[in-house]
């Protein structure tokens, strides 16, 4: 499996990166904690990821109301050193670990919920730690401080940002220049073919600042699958059949002409729909590697497929102008 390094983190990371927001409920929606994927088949897909050469998994305290941590601890403590070891670990905080309980990014919470991240993943340290979405609530000094300490007491490696804007990240790069603060080194915001937003917003910051990004939902909750048909009812335990509200506004015809026209040149090269659609997105040189959450361990082959489409850059803009 390919790596890179990751912005300035110091860490390398597979260019395929396990996706955990399924295991045990679809990602940090208190309605469907205790749901998603079962510890057993989440443990069929990290052995998967582990023989294809992932190394990188992606999580989140909030996943499954904390049961995506816990299965990957629970994982590990399977293993041996060799392979704990190598395993390198994202894992991000901001949302509510329940209904009703409290969220953001205030230097008392981001202490707490590191120390109960730590707890489920069985370590002592993660290479890798983000605030899950910003917080208008807290100012970007303070969380930028209290990751300045868990840095220094050993606890966390890099810290990036996840669902930031550009204008944020601008701002906070801005304050841990002035303030002599830990920046963050990477971005992990939504992007795809039916997503490319952060093209005009972000990537420029990136680029200016030498950031990584690594781009969850590179498949669109699942749209660009091809598992969504036009005039037909979304399949049964599908993102769409069980929360749709973030993708329902991809329901049009425009999107639908788009997405058949990837499976002819999909089919035409060879390969499947995802692999074509992740080697899209591989193939922008401001990303590092793209997060992909299988629902079961036979899906992480088409991923590793991605890996050997190359695309020029011509097909790469053929690609974005059908989705455009």
């Amino acid at each position: 499996m390919e790596e890179r390094p990751l912005g300035g983190t110091g860490v390398v990371v597979t260019r395929i990166i396990l996706g955990c927001g399924s295991f045990g409920g679809i990602g940090s929606s208190p309605a469907f904690f205790g749901r998603g994927t079962s510890k057993d088949e989440a443990f069929r897909i990290m052995d998967t990821a582990w023989e294809h050469g992932i190394t990188t998994f992606d999580t989140a305290d909030a996943y499954g109301g904390g049961r995506s941590e816990s299965f990957i601890g629970e994982w590990l403590a399977t293993k041996s050193a060799g392979v704990r070891d190598r395993i390198v670990i994202a894992t991000k905080t901001f949302n509510p670990m329940d209904e009703g309980q409290d969220h953001g990014l205030g230097r008392v919470r981001i202490r707490r919920q590191l120390e109960s991240s730590l707890r489920r993943l069985g370590v002592e340290r993660v290479a890798l730690y983000l605030p899950h979405s910003f917080d208008p609530d807290t100012p970007q000094e303070e969380t930028l401080e209290a990751f300045g300490d868990l840095v220094r007491a050993g606890k966390i490696g890099a810290v990036g940002a996840s669902n930031f804007t550009g204008e944020q990240l601008a701002e906070a790069l801005e304050l841990s220049e002035l303030e002599g603060l830990p920046r963050y080194e990477w971005v992990q915001n939504a992007f795809s073919l039916l997503e490319q937003g952060d093209r005009e917003s972000v990537f420029p910051v990136c680029r200016e600042h030498g950031l990584g990004y690594t781009p969850s939902s590179p498949l669109a909750g699942g749209w660009l699958a091809g598992i969504y048909r036009r005039g037909e009812a979304p399949p049964a335990g599908s993102r769409m059949a069980l929360r749709p509200e973030p993708y329902a506004g991809y329901a049009s015809d425009r999107v639908y002409d788009a997405l058949e026209a990837l499976e002819r040149a999909a089919r035409e090269r060879g390969v499947s729909t995802v692999a074509l659609a992740l080697a899209w997105a591989l193939s922008q040189p401001e990303l590092t590697g793209v997060i992909v959450g299988p629902d079961h361990a036979g899906q992480l082959a088409a991923a590793s497929e991605a890996l050997d489409v190359h695309l020029s850059p011509g097909d790469r803009d053929d690609l974005t102008e059908v989705f455009s």
